[in-house]
């Protein structure tokens, strides 16, 4: 008997759709093609300049030339939960928190630390679609809740109690949201809060879109609006979103100080320390001013409403307006099955290759978050490039007969 050559648990995992998007979209643009892509969830500015100078100085610095702590620099550590206070109100010390490689190690190392296997998570569709492969990995069993637009894809307290077992253990919570925008209102915070802390629920909430709400949307974190969550709240963020530092991978996890101990455990033999110099110019990030972050959701709000406008002008899509993050989710479930020049697209993945193949636009179909029937775009991209795009969709769909 042949064994297999790849292991049943990595074999499960799913390719990062939207990466996979991305990285097609710029095959296609190295060999030629006009290509504006939609998929990466990646702003298109610079990292502000004092961040870089930082990174610059911290390569000058012997001390940083060697191995530190693997839960992160203690100054870091502490700016992280200074910050925290600050934005969200939340008071934790330094022990709370582990700096992590990216907001995506965090996301695995919560839910390794926190699942048995068999233990149940309920998940909010639309997801982000790392969070299902984490759980997965951990051994944990995803319960999708399953929001739409009619809603602006918020669940409600009936929802998850509905899907709650006696095998649920923890709460996902994400606000604002990715893939759809949404922002949850501080009251609906405390309700949802309310109701997973009297059933003793665990709640993972990620929190790396707080800075990027539009209007009259306010960020509020589950972990300050309900104290009797108590020590079963644990926080994910890091600076990619905010600071447009997508590439220097640093992240964290905030949680009671049992977890925060397991999981850098797992850290120290998965990886050591999140690069010495990535954290100085996380350390600069955070201890600096939000006045580059303001300029960012000026430009992000922009682009927004105009994204929004011209989706919500093409027969067949629905577009509720995205509160937060910088993403919107039009359905697209009235143009399934109709023919395009001759091709009739079933399903929204069909749809998305089509509009790369004829239109060159990229864009991730609902498939990979959980609901099909939908596409993600990114609005943060050039604004030209915006208009472009997304003109170049709405004539492809708009030839639908």
């Amino acid at each position: 008997m042949t064994r297999p050559r790849i292991s049943a648990r990595i074999s499960a995992i799913s390719e990062s759709a939207t990466l996979a998007v991305d990285a097609k979209a710029k095959a296609m643009k190295a060999a030629g093609r006009p290509v504006i892509g939609f998929g990466a969830g990646e702003p298109d500015f610079p990292t502000p300049d004092y961040i870089v100078e930082a990174a610059v100085e911290a390569c000058r610095t012997p001390r940083f030339h060697k191995y530190t702590p693997a839960g992160g620099l203690p100054e870091l550590k502490q700016a992280i939960a200074d910050k925290t206070l600050r934005d969200s109100g939340y008071q934790v010390d330094a022990a709370q928190v582990l700096v992590t490689n990216g907001g995506k190690q965090a996301v695995y190392e919560a839910f390794a630390t926190l699942l048995d296997p068999g233990d149940e998570v309920l998940v909010i569709a639309p997801y982000w679609t790392t969070y299902p492969e984490a759980i997965k990995l951990a051994g944990g069993v995803q319960v999708d809740v399953v929001t739409d637009e009619t809603t602006g894809y918020l669940a409600t307290v009936e929802q998850l109690e509905a899907a709650r077992t006696d095998r649920t253990k923890v709460l996902l919570f994400v606000s604002p949201s990715n893939p759809t925008g949404a922002v949850y209102t501080p009251e609906q915070v405390e309700a949802i809060g309310r109701w997973a802390a009297e059933h003793d629920l665990w709640v993972v909430t990620d929190e790396i879109y707080e800075h990027l709400t539009y209007g009259d949307a306010t960020f509020a974190s589950i972990a300050t609006v309900v104290p009797e969550l108590g020590d079963k709240v644990v926080i994910l963020n890091g600076v990619a979103k905010t600071y447009a530092m997508t590439g220097w991978r640093v992240g964290w996890l905030i949680g009671p100080k049992d977890v925060v101990k397991a999981a850098t455990n797992l850290q120290s033999h998965a990886t050591s320390n999140v690069s010495n110099v990535a954290q100085a110019a996380a350390l600069a990030a955070v201890t600096g001013d939000l006045s580059a972050v303001a300029r960012m959701r000026e430009a992000f709000d922009r682009r927004r409403q105009t994204m929004v406008r011209m989706l919500g002008e093409i027969p067949g899509v629905l577009c509720p307006e995205p509160k937060g993050a910088f993403y919107a989710y039009p359905s697209v479930k009235e143009l399934l099955g109709k023919d395009f020049g001759g091709r009739r697209p079933q399903t929204s993945a069909e749809l998305a290759e089509l509009i790369l193949e004829e239109a060159e636009v990229a864009l991730v179909p609902g498939e990979a978050f959980g609901t099909p029937g939908y596409f993600r775009l990114s609005y943060a991209l050039g604004d030209d490039d915006l208009v472009e795009g997304v003109s170049r969709v709405a004539k492809f769909l708009g030839d639908a007969r």
